[in-house]
């Protein structure tokens, strides 16, 4: 009961193989998330670098701020 049979490493094998072996459609799926994941992160540094550099949020928070758009 305490160690793994023949079995238990036959089922293991060969669901590693389904999930990591030749053109299966599993490791299609997984070439396809792994590039959306870079392509994710990518984006996320491309915003950081477009973001306002003078710090001034283009929506106005106070009355005051309004009223110096106003003018």
């Amino acid at each position: 009961m305490g160690s793994f049979s023949i079995w238990h490493w036959a089922i293991v094998i060969v669901v590693a193989a389904l999930l990591f072996g030749g053109k299966g459609k599993i490791s299609n799926l997984m070439g396809d998330a792994a590039k959306g994941i870079k392509a994710f992160r990518e984006g996320l540094k491309d915003d950081d670098k477009a973001g306002p550099s003078d710090g001034v949020s283009s929506l106005p928070r106070t009355d005051a701020e309004k009223e110096e758009l106003k003018r």
